[in-house]
């Protein structure tokens, strides 16, 4: 961290250099130019340079305690040497706090859908696993997880469901989940012991929490009801509870049945329209500098393979940050947290970088 910010405050001395040059004092645009990045490091710097003055006073304390000879002067300079050390650490969390760039979304619930890929039936019980996956990893953190939509199979497996997660930064949490999901194992189905490749799609969506992340023009949409095929009872056979709304502009489709009513399969589904339009608006927002970084980790598009779960080795890697755990049973049974750590490490390393 500390190079980064050295190699900061080496740059707001040059700007501080220039800025007095006679030529750029008279071109305004370029003199405006050289204040905006000033002002852009002016809070990290000054922090820095409060803290390389505590440094300094450390040093002359300690120099003070060891010539001092004097019981009562030497206790008073250790005292004040814990006030530096104190002054010191409190600085050095600023710098952190102000290295650590905040996602706008990572607070947000989120809406994640998974659906199976390549490899039939054994790509939907794969699917099925992955929930499975995420709905303990919720429970474990207590959060609430209410499934909006599903597309089940004869043999428990999923072709699709869509699902929201509620509770404390889901989304900072879970927001590296995006992308293809491989599995290598031998399917129950397969007689001759074979190892088959299958994946799963997960996207992780930010929840539309407030009015003004996403704004919908009614007539933008079209909305269809039709009888629910999933569980549920007699009920959802009998009235054309289920909702598939399509939003025209975008050509975006999404539905959902698994609700007792045809109100409340609406109201699920435009939760989930809302999320896929913020998600939209949130990519179109990504600055250079932030897709170059983002593209260090990986840009989490559903196309990308990013986790290959191997059955018969007994691990798991993600290729985008090259670690490979071999607690396979443990992660599919919601043991998510070294990953999560593993990628909060890294973003912020990728993050300093992308500021130095």
């Amino acid at each position: 961290m500390f190079d980064t910010v050295k190699e900061l405050n080496d740059k707001y001395t040059e700007l501080e250099k220039e800025l007095c040059i006679p030529g750029v004092i008279a071109n305004k645009e370029k003199y405006r130019e050289l204040l905006r990045s000033m002002s852009e490091l002016e809070e990290i710097v000054s922090i820095y340079r409060e803290y390389l003055k505590v440094k300094r006073e450390q040093e002359e304390t300690l120099e003070l305690i060891e010539m001092e000879e004097d019981e009562e002067a030497v206790n008073l300079a250790q005292e004040e040497l814990e006030e530096l050390k104190m002054k010191e650490n409190e600085l050095e969390e600023q710098l952190n706090d102000l290295l650590s760039y905040k996602d706008p979304n990572d607070d947000k619930n989120i809406i994640m859908e998974i659906r199976a890929g390549t490899g039939g039936e054994e790509a939907c019980l794969f699917a099925a696993d992955l929930f499975r996956m995420y709905s303990r990893f919720a429970e474990n953190r207590k959060w609430k997880v209410e499934i909006i939509n599903t597309n089940r199979t004869g043999l428990g497996g999923l072709k699709e469901i869509v699902f929201e997660i509620k509770g404390k930064k889901v989304y900072s949490i879970l927001k590296y989940e995006s992308g293809v999901h491989r599995v290598q194992r031998v399917p129950s189905t397969e007689a001759s012991g074979r190892i088959h490749t299958s994946t799963a799609t997960v996207a992780v969506l930010p929840e539309a929490e407030d009015v003004d992340d996403v704004k919908i023009n009614p007539v933008d949409l079209k909305i269809d009801t039709y009888r629910s095929s999933g569980a549920g009872g007699q009920h959802v056979n009998k009235t054309d509870s289920a909702v598939r709304i399509t939003h025209l502009p975008t050509g975006l489709v999404v539905a959902c049945q698994d609700q007792r009513s045809q109100h409340q399969n609406r109201d699920k589904a435009m939760r989930v329209l809302k999320a896929h339009l913020l998600d939209i608006m949130i990519k179109e927002q990504q600055s250079d500098i932030d897709e170059k970084r983002r593209g260090q980790v990986g840009s989490g598009e559903r196309c990308e393979k990013i986790r290959t779960y191997n059955f018969p080795q007994g691990r798991i890697t993600d290729h985008r940050i090259n670690l490979t755990l071999h607690n396979l049973e443990a992660i599919l049974d919601g043991d998510l947290e070294d990953f999560v750590e593993a990628f909060n490490k890294y973003d912020k390393e990728q993050r300093l970088k992308a500021i130095a």
